[in-house]
């Protein structure tokens, strides 16, 4: 008996500090991570295939020319970008030729691919021209979050919308959140500005933000998934209700509509660079109190995602970073 007592406290020693080891580690990296929402890679100019003048870029402190940009990020997107791109100029270029006052731009973030990505991403550039279709390229791999982070510090638009290259989201889907943002937007601009006439309302400089949902498609995923994967799931569901609190039920959809204002207050201070980024910004637009909607959009299954379970590790790494580094002051909220 007196064996038995000493194993478990030996069980209890070792399983403590297993858990002050890695509380060790996670605060660590926090730390060293409580600068990763200042670009160190400063983009200055944008490359022109059809000269060898560049581009001044732009920063989303500037005032918009733009009404609408849409980030892309990609990486290894060689095979699919293509077809997205093609259905989103379209629909793009329908709208501009029905209405004289929407102008836009596509903004693709070439997250350091090591196929053809780049090459495509240029052969639409110089199809459309390098005022509507513009390429930032990271060099090397930083990860979706940093690709979106540094597309969204250099657009034009009033309006900024966040998609995924494969097209799973239709990208016609953009005015259901185009709609709500603008209502959302004019009742906050109203609140504060009674005053106000109607005619000095800009939809950029409200903060709004706007999630696309895949919620109303959870029953059937769950029907089709296999057991393990939705338990995977329900439990990376609760620790970001937990990390960020709860109010969006889809934080992963890749199709996510700001206004400037809020890009600006949000994108400044982001400090994850993978795949939970969307969490932080959940988190973010609570501390800042800026207006979420969510929205559902129609999303499709396309081959070839770079989502795995395996994923699921660095997620949970990555909320357990970001509880850290907001909890405990490291990581500075910063007023755009």
């Amino acid at each position: 008996m007196e064996f038995l007592v000493t194993v478990a406290e030996f069980g209890l020693l070792l399983l403590l500090i297993v858990f002050f080891g890695f509380l060790s580690v996670v605060v660590f990296e926090a730390w060293r991570r409580r600068n990763s929402n200042v670009s160190v890679e400063t983009v200055t100019t944008l490359e022109d295939p059809k000269s060898i003048k560049p581009i001044p870029c732009p920063h989303i402190t500037d005032p918009a020319e733009k009404y609408l940009s849409l980030i892309v990020p990609a990486y290894n997107e060689e095979l699919r970008l293509p077809a997205a791109l093609e259905e989103t100029m379209d629909y793009l270029q329908d709208r501009a030729s029905r209405d004289t006052s929407f102008s836009f731009e596509v903004v693709i973030v070439d997250d350091g691919s090591v196929d053809g990505t780049k090459r495509v991403a240029f052969d639409f550039v110089r199809k459309h021209t390098v005022d509507n279709i513009r390429v930032i390229p990271l060099g090397k791999n930083q990860g979706k979050g940093e690709a979106i982070r540094k597309g969204m510090l250099h657009s034009r638009g009033q309006l900024l919308l966040m998609l995924d290259a494969d097209g799973a989201t239709k990208v016609t889907d953009l005015e259901k959140l185009e709609n709500q943002i603008n209502a959302v937007a004019r009742e906050e601009y109203s609140i504060r500005n009674p005053a106000s006439k109607d005619m000095d309302f800009r939809i950029g400089d409200v903060q709004v933000s706007a999630f696309g949902s895949r919620a109303h498609l959870e029953e059937k995923a769950l029907a089709t998934r296999k057991w393990y994967r939705n338990f995977l799931m329900k439990g990376f569901h609760l620790v970001v209700l937990l990390a960020a609190g709860p109010g969006i039920r889809d934080t992963q959809c890749g199709f996510k509509m700001f206004t400037r204002a809020a890009a600006r207050r949000l994108f400044t201070n982001v400090h994850l660079k993978r795949w939970c980024f969307d969490v932080e910004l959940v988190y973010l637009c609570k501390r800042f109190n800026i207006p979420m909607v969510e929205i559902s959009v129609k999303w499709s299954e396309i081959p070839g995602s770079k989502v795995s379970m395996l994923s699921i590790p660095n997620m949970l790494w990555e909320l357990a970073l970001m509880s850290v580094g907001y909890r405990t002051g490291m990581w500075k909220i910063h007023q755009v």
